[in-house]
C-alpha cells in the first residue's frame, strides 16, 4: 500500500507545476465560523487574493480535569478537522498547552489524527500532554 501511495505522490509531483498562490497558515481563532457556507466564501476570498490555505492551527484546551470537558474539546476540534478539509488545507496543527487527563487526551488526539487522515488532512499535535 505504501508503494502505491508513494508512486501516486511521485506521479502528482512530476505532473505538477508551480503556482503563484502563497501558502497561508490560518489561525482558528480568526475564523468567524466553521459552517460550510462561511468556509466556502473564505476559501474563495483567499484564492481571489492569491492565498492558498496550507495549514489550520488551533489551540487545544484540555485544562479541565473532567471527562465531559475532554469530550467537549474533542467535539470542538473535530469541527476544525472538517474545516481544514473543507478549506483544502493540507495540515491541521493542534497545539496542546495544558493537559489534566493525559490518557484521555492521547486517545482523543489519536482519534482526531485518524479522522483527519480520512479527510485527507495531515495532523500534527504540538506541545505536551504530560500532566
Amino acid at each position: 500500500m505504501s508503494t502505491l501511495e508513494t508512486s501516486s505522490v511521485e506521479a502528482a509531483l512530476s505532473a505538477g507545476r508551480p503556482t503563484d498562490l502563497t501558502p497561508l497558515t490560518i489561525d482558528a481563532t480568526s475564523l468567524d465560523s466553521t459552517a460550510p457556507d462561511h468556509l466556502r466564501d473564505l476559501k474563495a476570498g483567499l484564492a481571489d487574493e492569491g492565498y492558498l490555505p496550507a495549514e489550520l492551527a488551533v489551540e487545544a484546551r484540555f485544562d479541565e480535569d473532567c471527562p465531559f470537558a475532554v469530550q467537549s474539546e474533542s467535539d470542538r476540534l473535530r469541527e476544525y478537522v472538517r474545516a481544514a478539509s473543507f478549506l483544502g488545507a493540507g495540515r491541521l496543527v493542534v497545539d496542546v498547552s495544558e493537559c489534566c487527563r493525559p490518557d484521555d487526551v492521547e486517545t482523543t488526539l489519536a482519534a482526531l489524527e485518524e479522522r483527519a487522515h480520512r479527510e485527507g488532512v495531515a495532523f500534527e499535535a504540538r506541545g505536551s500532554i504530560d500532566a
